[in-house]
């Protein structure tokens, strides 16, 4: 006591070390000392970004951080401070509506999340206090509150376990919504907790909270009636994460260490950065065009309106004589003045209402995703999610797709298909021609009728009964008694091998190859029982049980690629037995041995299996007594805990003897070589990245045809630079450089829309790199030569049919995803993975897409897109994505073309009335423009068009390449949309001019006057631009019809409308019964129609007289008649979207 009281005083060992001290159950560890318990925070989560008080504010300063919001909000001011020609409420009202439509689109996300956050808070829980259970809402745990937890339930916090229902004080967890590991996790209790918890005094000193989920270091102080305390070691096998659900298990009790946001799931909850596509930047581009467009005219209006005012007489004319003020204002204060009433009348070329529209077109075309029937999957009984509508354009626009291997392009479904025992193999699917289930197929040639000798098949299969983190499933109350030792028993002597045994036995593992070894043994006859108490039971193929005690596991890591196991048999022996890659097994045994077993395990590699050895090794009592009391001490250690256990793993895993290896089957997925050749097709390039053997994955390539027959595979590995004898980084340097040679300067030109992979005349290549040798390209000792290694690098890649990066860590995925991403040209990049290995390039990429697999949730939830199967990207890119580019490319150059069809009248008008600002629309039209009279059926068209039906997009995916790197959105179709608004522009005002050449257009005499001039130009805007994108809709449902034809009657009844009847609240009411008057005269309805037409001819002409080209050119040049009719077909009934 006084030692601990002593260094807390001189800030010794836990001052020292960045750690909390934690009294379980709030019971002070003295009775003499003044118990203060320390603060922690609550189990509060938080997850949304606003509060009812902050929500104004906030979302007001984020919204007017957008650069169009901004600028119209001072142009509204400008309206209210200033003597401006247009009413404040022109842009003050679409602005209130773009701003108000995006509040409420947040505040309801936001309330959505408030709702989740509420869900998990109000939750109910059960906490033990002096000995009674008390239900509580969640967020009131505190740290030290002792938690009770039951079978099926969510962990509330962080918890360290005490006690379980279980006989062998463990648990079993899934963590799938933490880490995408479906399978069942095993927890231990801390040892020797009493099993009241009531009495037991304890405290636990543990690490702050960080976020790794495999990583917790602690220890805690057993109190017991003034004895020294009892310490113990606390590692991740004893903490519960919140999020984590229990399984198998009836209840626990633990002790909450970390609550609310210092929980690991919180802190690994990244808010995704925002992704912004490529489409936005061509917005923003095209933005500052008008803004300059717009400035320009308001100068050239400001400058010649003092021009004319020059002249004697124009400045101040006998009728409109200036008043004592005007005539004391300051000039250049008047000029700029002036200056801003130009702007304020011309700023409706920039269109605010396309923001809104761009993002009600996203919000909206995202649901024909989740509605696709061809994305639902009957066996998880889901369809799509998307999480992310802000990047529906991008899927479009793909010009790289990194892809995961195992779960991915493969179903992580593992079948155990052969094993090999000191050289000789074991093929289990000739079983029944033997007894015992042995038999040999195919192994060396002198060996063909040998077999390894019956001890060694032995020890092997002990060695996979034994070394595993596998648990038993308790399917049924029985005891694991004589019912099931019968089932084993038919199952391993008659030579058939039925299934229910192993349908019966269900086994519980962290990695599903740790249950296909398992089952693997079982077929030949060794099975596992169970962990018990410490006790490992397996049954032999003579029926006898043999028992040992599991002393030590030597977990996995990804680092070591290994685990180990030590066990003590019934006679005393010590055993290591240890599985894992050859890579890291291989150096730790006999090299003799090694030669025996390489061959197996290169050819199972080759066939696309995923292979394992194993070796084990017999410890003598010293060995055993060191590394026991190494492992021990490195337990307890609160600081670098992890490099000290593998320091003693790797002491221990020496000197072994190989037994065999095993060969472990994952099946492709469905159609996953169609689809990966499909993208190929439409001149995306497939980068696989895996953590797996170059072996297994190169297989997994030529399977899933990324790597052809003839595919010249250049290979950048460890192997290879080992080959020329020489340092690693010469010979990478040559390598690199010979590649270049071959790839990039020897390649013949591609021409500009072209893979390679097409032109059947060159040489194909794929490229295979590791991560040893990419993060020797990577992280070059020097400087200059680590950036020329990655260019060489980069370069090479860009040049392949394919390319394959196996042995990654995740990080490197990344890694590999941020260079092509920033390499020349910022390619749009896409991943697509299905597990947390996986999140951190899903999350690097442009466009992130998860794969509801079995690896759990934490890719999906991370990604913008979420698919069922892999099979789904081919439609999810080659049609959805291309009519998503398609739709949103017309939407953004077509809001500026009508603008400017708008504005340019309203300019040209300042020519013919002295520079006066005189308005040509009235208000109400400037007003409603873009809200009511044009918004409806560009949004309709942007949600429904097909220009090419669905089923043809998906037939030739070439097509999907007319549309690559932003073609419908660079300049050449911009400045095309822009000579039209141009040209329909000076259209309608010269046309009208024209028509008023002859004053008197009514039958009594009477003259039109100024707004009538406007009205009529606005009538033939409106029907013009309307009538246009009917033109353009090439695929028409009920609803284009209903906004088209709908929007122009209502234009025409809110004009009569609004001039048919005095309203009261309008100072002055420039449009009494101007448009009845206008369509009294036939002259105006001659002038309309003819302009409309006259408008609209060139247009007509094109679509009559242009060679069909792209798409339509090929299926009509090929005589596809049969696709020409699926053309026309879809042009008058919707399809499926």
């Amino acid at each position: 006591m006084l030692r601990r009281r002593l260094n807390r005083l001189l800030g010794g060992d836990e001052r020292r070390v960045d750690s909390r001290t934690i009294y379980v159950g709030h019971r002070s560890s003295s009775t003499t000392e003044a118990f203060i318990p320390p603060k922690f925070c609550d189990n509060r989560i938080v997850s949304s970004k606003y509060t009812v008080w902050n929500f104004l504010p906030k979302n007001l300063f984020e919204q007017f951080r957008r650069i169009a919001n901004f600028y119209f909000l001072i142009i509204f001011l400008v309206q209210v401070i200033v003597d401006t020609p247009t009413s404040p409420v022109t842009s003050g009202l679409p602005l209130f509506f773009v701003i108000t439509v995006t509040a409420i689109k947040q505040g309801y996300e936001d309330w959505l999340r408030h709702k989740a956050d509420n869900e998990v808070n109000k939750y109910p829980v059960t906490v033990l206090e002096q000995g009674r259970k008390i239900r509580k809402e969640s967020e009131k745990i505190k740290v030290g509150d002792v938690v009770e937890v039951e079978e099926d339930e969510t962990f509330p916090c962080d918890l360290i376990l005490l006690q379980s229902s279980r006989d062998d004080d463990t648990c079993f967890v899934t963590t799938a919504s933490l880490d995408g590991e479906s399978n069942h996790k095993t927890h231990y209790t801390v040892p020797d907790t009493e099993k009241d918890l009531e009495s037991l005094n304890a405290t636990i000193e543990c690490e702050q909270p960080q976020p790794d989920l495999y990583k917790f270091v602690g220890r805690m102080h057993i109190y017991k009636n003034e004895q020294e305390p009892a310490v113990r070691s606390l590692g991740p096998e004893n903490l519960l994460l919140k999020g984590a659900t229990l399984k198998n298990t009836q209840k626990i009790c633990g002790v909450a260490v970390y609550t609310g946001m210092e929980t690991k799931m919180a802190l690994n909850y990244q808010g995704k950065s925002q992704k912004r596509s490529a489409v936005e930047k061509s917005i923003n581009a095209f933005l500052l065009v008008y803004l300059c467009i717009l400035v320009s005219k308001a100068l050239v209006c400001t400058t010649l309106k003092y021009v004319w005012q020059s002249k004697p007489g124009q400045d101040e004319p006998w009728y409109n004589e200036k008043t004592q003020r005007e005539k004391d204002t300051n000039l250049y204060l008047k000029m700029f003045t002036d200056f801003l009433s130009f702007m304020v009348l011309f700023n409706f070329i920039i269109p605010v209402s396309m923001y809104v529209t761009v993002e009600m077109q996203k919000f909206l075309g995202s649901f024909f995703i989740t509605w696709d029937k061809d994305f639902f999957d009957p066996e998880i009984k889901e369809g799509a999610l998307v999480n992310t509508s802000d990047l529906n354009e991008e899927l479009g626009q793909v010009e790289y797709v990194f892809t995961d291997k195992t779960g991915t392009l493969t179903q992580n479904n593992m079948e155990f298909i052969e094993c090999c025992i000191d050289g000789f193999q074991y093929k289990y699917r000739d079983a029944n021609s033997e007894l015992d289930g042995f038999c040999v197929t195919d192994g060396p040639v002198n060996k063909v009728q040998e077999k390894a000798g019956r001890e060694r098949e032995e020890l092997f299969l002990r060695a996979l009964c034994l070394c595993h983190t596998v648990q038993v499933k308790e399917s049924t109350k029985q005891s694991q008694g004589d019912g099931l030792i019968d089932q084993v028993d038919g199952f391993g002597v008659d030579g058939e091998v039925p299934r229910p045994p192993q349908e019966q036995r269900g086994f519980i593992a962290s990695s599903p190859d740790e249950v296909a070894l398992v089952k693997g043994a079982m077929r030949y006859g060794f099975t596992f029982l169970g962990l018990e108490s410490k006790t490992m039971k397996i049954l032999t193929r003579n029926n006898d049980v043999e028992m040992y005690e599991l002393l030590h596991v030597l977990n996995f890591d990804p680092v070591r690629r290994r685990m180990s196991v030590i066990v003590r048999s019934k006679s005393g022996d010590t055993l290591l037995f240890c599985k894992g890659a050859d890579s890291s097994i291989f150096p730790r045994v006999r090299q003799e041995e090694v030669e025996r077993i390489r061959m197996n395990v290169e050819r199972n590699a080759t066939e696309g299996y995923r292979t394992l050895c194993v070796a084990y090794k017999y410890l003598s009592a010293e060995e055993y007594a060191q590394a026991d009391a190494g492992l021990r001490e490195a337990r307890l250690a609160l600081q670098d805990r992890e490099e000290q256990l593998i320091t003693i793993y790797n002491q221990v895993e020496t000197g072994m003897s190989l037994i065999g290896a095993t060969a472990v089957e994952d099946r492709l997925q469905e159609e996953a070589a169609e689809t990966m050749e499909a993208l190929q097709g439409a001149g995306i390039k497939v980068w696989v990245l895996t953590g797996d053997k170059m072996e297994t994955a190169k297989s997994t390539c030529y399977a899933c045809r990324l790597f052809q027959r003839n595919t010249e595979l250049l290979e950048l590995t460890v192997r290879t630079l080992d080959d020329g004898g020489r340092r690693r980084e010469e010979r990478l340097h040559e390598l690199l450089l010979e590649y270049h040679k071959k790839a990039v300067q020897d390649a013949p030109p591609v021409k500009a829309g072209v893979t390679r992979t097409w032109s059947s005349a060159t040489q194909d290549y794929g490229f295979i790199i590791d991560g040893a040798t990419l993060s020797m390209v990577l992280n070059s000792s020097s400087e200059s030569n680590s950036s020329r290694y990655k260019n060489l690098f980069l370069q090479i890649c860009q040049n392949c049919a394919s390319v394959l990066c196996c042995r990654m860590a995740p990080l490197q995925k990344a890694q590999i995803v941020k260079m092509v991403k920033n390499s020349k040209g910022s390619p749009i990049t896409l991943s697509i993975g299905d597990g947390a290995n996986d999140v951190s390039m899903i999350l690097e990429a442009h466009v992130g897409i998860g794969i509801k697999g079995k690896e759990g949730r934490q890719a999906v939830r991370n990604s913008d897109y979420a698919i069922p199967k892999l099979k789904h990207l081919k439609k999810l890119l080659l049609a959805h994505g291309h009519l998503y580019y398609v739709r949103i490319a017309h939407l953004v150059q077509y809001f500026f073309y009508k603008n400017l069809c708008f504005i340019l009248p309203q300019f040209l008008y300042q020519f013919f009335c002295g520079y006066s600002q005189q308005p040509l629309y009235d208000a109400a039209y400037l007003t409603m423009y873009n809200i009511c009279f044009t918004s409806m059926p560009i949004l309709a068209y942007s949600l429904l068009e097909q220009h090419i039906c669905m089923e043809v997009l998906l037939d030739n995916s070439t097509l999907y390449r007319e549309i690559a790197k932003n073609a419908m959105l660079r300049w050449g179709p911009f400045l095309y949309w822009t000579l039209l608004g141009v040209f329909h522009g000076l259209l309608f005002f010269f046309g009208v001019r024209y028509l008023f050449s002859n004053p008197a257009l009514q039958d009594n005499g009477q003259v039109f006057g100024n707004w009538s001039y406007g009205t009529i130009v606005f009538t033939v805007l409106v029907f013009t631009v309307t009538l246009k994108l009917a033109l353009d809709t090439r695929h028409w449902t009920w609803i284009n019809h209903f906004v088209i034809w709908g929007s122009l009657a209502f234009y025409m009844f809110f004009s009569f409308f609004w001039g048919g009847i005095i309203w009261p609240f309008l100072k002055q009411q420039r449009l009494y019964f101007v448009f009845a008057n206008m369509l009294s005269s036939v002259s105006a309805w001659l002038v309309i129609i003819l302009l409309i037409l006259l408008s609209l001819l060139p247009e007509i002409l094109l679509v009559v007289f242009r060679k069909p080209r792209g798409p339509h050119a090929r299926q009509l040049s090929e005589g596809g008649l049969l696709q020409t009719s699926r053309l026309q077909r879809s042009h008058h009934y919707p399809t499926s979207t």
